[in-house]
């Protein structure tokens, strides 16, 4: 009788909690498909430089994506917005990081040779680009913000511990999933090819797009 009534427990807590579950893993889906810094990244290192660094490189954004859903699960961006200062300070790494990384595609652009893909081969480690990408993604405080309202979604005020755990490891596997088919996608020969062919108009783009999001977030009221 017991057992029962734990299971008919259980399904109506899937039921309950289930909708909103389904509507932020939706909304994380409809967000990461949008190109933004992280997402630029893994393009440009795939076609320039190669398949292994632009998956290390969306690993460690996708390890980012999970450090992000975590620490909004637990609570910790209400305890970041308290404190401005803190909240700033992330701001500015953030978009100064993403104004080396325009620096980077813009010298790139303006060389006869694309000195990032040699210099990478010669002296990055797969480890640099895991980073990069970690990087990438812990400095945005968006990512913070766009957190808060994917889990806002999905777990509600009194919600058990298990609906917020089901939040953070579907979107972490949707994370990782995409990211690396991200990589996947654009380290194939034809891509590599429509690379050689207009490297210092993507690189360029590239440079513009990181300039302007670098820009953008400095100047932001977040």
């Amino acid at each position: 009788h017991r057992i029962g009534t734990r299971n008919n427990m259980m399904i109506d807590q899937i039921a309950e909690y289930l909708p909103g579950i389904l509507l932020a893993y939706s909304v994380f889906l409809v967000s990461i498909l949008s190109p933004g810094p992280n997402i630029l990244a893994i393009m440009g290192t795939s076609m320039a430089v190669g398949r292994g660094s632009g998956l290390a490189l969306a690993l460690g954004v996708a390890t980012g994506s999970m450090i992000w859903a975590t620490l909004t699960a637990l609570g910790l961006p209400a305890v970041i917005a308290s404190f401005a200062v803190l909240l700033t300070a992330i701001k500015i790494v953030g978009g100064l990081f993403l104004l080396w990384l325009a620096y980077k595609a813009f010298k790139s652009a303006a060389s006869a040779h694309d000195i990032e893909a040699q210099a990478a081969d010669q002296h990055a480690s797969l480890s640099g680009y895991f980073l990069k990408g970690l990087t990438v993604q812990m400095t945005n405080p968006k990512a913070a913000l766009a957190w808060v309202a994917i889990i806002s979604l999905g777990l509600k005020a009194g919600a058990p511990t298990w609906v917020a755990v089901v939040i953070v490891v579907g979107t972490t596997v949707f994370s990782l999933i995409c990211h690396v088919l991200y990589a996947l996608v654009f380290s194939t020969p034809p891509m590599v090819r429509i690379y050689a062919r207009a490297r210092r108009w993507v690189q360029a783009t590239l440079g513009v797009l990181f300039a302007f999001a670098g820009l953008k977030l400095l100047t932001s009221r977040i």
